[in-house]
């Protein structure tokens, strides 16, 4: 992905957020110091921040935004950083990610460190890591009831009073098994490090050509994770029936399943470009994250 001038830049904020104010006031004020206009999404606040900012605040439809803006600055966590994955759709604007959550995988960029980073975007001194996305389908028959992205993954599960279910995998037409579990697991590389790794699965490189297939709590032990190619189509379809199982997808989009539906998953087109400082190391954020050597 090419670098551009970056004369606009929208900023996405984790809902009801204490400091969310505070911050877009700095970002505001230090932006417009710089001839960059800042865009956000509607607010209550939009009087207090321009007041304590000294200068206008911009605000447009979320969707709006997306369309209008050379970077996005999201300002929270990693479901965060999900949603605007999902916002975005097929649109290619990079993301800058400054961490209000816990973990912060994809937003690390500290509060304290934001103004630097943004001078460094802005002087160009910065690369873009492109993360595959995936594209998931839910079909009926022959009726197709749900479209929709996935930064991390696709989850079939049951409730938490349901039975084992039976679960049949397919990798571009052929069986893979027909999984008794809990669940199953369709990740990205992204998404290796959430659900997946919480499953037993791989941690996959972010930049690999892959995808995870982790089945959960599998009933032979010896169903293990299997990483496939990011160009196959796995299709996955629910064979037990009269039980309570449901499509996730990147754990905030939801659907109930019925016997014999079937999700269907390919590599979408689009990726989630994110801002990265020129000297990260993602061996430095795994040992970080996940307390390696403590």
């Amino acid at each position: 992905m090419e670098k551009v001038e970056i004369r606009r830049v929208g900023v996405l904020v984790k809902p009801h957020h204490p400091e969310a104010a505070r911050t877009i006031c700095r970002l505001l004020a230090h932006l417009n110091a710089r001839g960059v206009a800042l865009v956000t999404t509607p607010r209550e606040d939009r009087a207090e921040i321009e007041r304590e900012a000294g200068c206008p605040l911009e605000v447009l439809e979320a969707e709006r935004l997306a369309d209008s803006v050379d970077l996005i600055v999201v300002l929270g966590g990693d479901g965060t950083m999900i949603s605007t994955a999902r916002l975005l759709d097929n649109r290619h604007v990079p993301v800058l990610g400054v961490n209000y959550g816990r973990l912060g995988y994809l937003t690390e960029v500290r509060v304290e460190e934001m103004t630097d980073a943004l001078d460094a975007v802005l002087a160009g001194d910065y690369r873009i890591d492109s993360r595959v996305m995936l594209a998931a389908e839910l079909w009926r028959g022959e009726e197709k009831l749900l479209r929709n992205r996935v930064l991390n993954d696709a989850v079939v599960s049951k409730s938490a009073l349901a039975r084992i279910i039976e679960i049949e995998t397919r990798l571009d037409g052929q069986l893979v098994n027909v999984f008794r579990a809990d669940g199953l697991i369709v990740s990205t590389p992204t998404g290796s490090t959430a659900y997946n790794l919480s499953a037993g699965g791989p941690i996959i490189y972010p930049s690999m050509n892959a995808v995870v297939i982790t089945p959960i709590c599998p009933h032979t032990l010896s169903n293990r994770p299997l990483v496939v190619p990011d160009t196959a189509e796995i299709e996955v379809t629910l064979r037990t029936p009269r039980e309570e199982v449901a499509l996730t997808l990147d754990g905030q989009v939801g659907v109930r399943l019925e016997a014999n539906d079937r999700v269907k998953i390919v590599k979408s087109r689009t990726t989630f470009n994110l801002v990265q400082p020129p000297a990260r190391n993602y061996f430095e954020v795994l040992r970080g994250k996940l307390k390696w050597g403590r």
